[in-house]
């Protein structure tokens, strides 16, 4: 294998660009490098910062773009109303794994993040995040047109009311 430097043997090439390489571990690395649009990058920040701002996959429905063919995918859900994620449990069906994942919590009890302050225990990090704010005392949400802050937007919603 070594001599594959000297002789300038390249037997690994990539199957996207054509690029070849001495050894199959820097082509796999090469791989890595590579987008779905099939452009590659040299270095690693470099292929971020593209994947940041190429969106290549955009919708047919309503011209909205993706940089993954699988976020355009779950946005076309929007769209058809497919809903292909059941609850075997209830029989409720949703366009996410992640929300069949959230709402089976509904049936098992289960809370899985819980306050490194307190123990209280919460079925989304979502929640974890806004109780924290107890300990905390962080209000991000505030008022407009006087100098009140809150913990929750809920409660900066209703306060707004107040001035109408």
């Amino acid at each position: 294998m070594h001599l594959r430097i000297h002789t300038g043997e390249k037997p690994f090439s990539c199957s996207e660009c054509g690029k070849c390489f001495n050894y199959k571990s820097a082509l796999v690395e090469h791989q890595r490098n590579h987008t779905e649009c099939g452009k590659c990058f040299n270095y690693k920040s470099t292929l971020v910062e593209h994947q940041r701002r190429e969106k290549p996959f955009s919708c047919s429905e309503c011209g909205k773009c993706f940089n993954r063919k699988s976020d355009l995918v779950r946005h076309q859900r929007n769209h058809t109303g497919e809903k292909p994620f059941l609850c075997s449990e209830c029989g409720k069906c949703f366009k996410q794994k992640s929300y069949l994942v959230e709402h089976q919590r509904n049936h098992t009890g289960e809370k899985p993040f819980s306050c490194s302050e307190c123990g209280k225990c919460f079925k989304q990090k979502s929640y974890l995040v806004i109780h924290q704010r107890i300990h905390t005392g962080e209000k991000p949400f505030s008022c407009s047109e006087c100098d009140m802050c809150f913990h929750h937007k809920s409660s900066l919603v209703k306060h707004k009311k107040k001035h109408i």
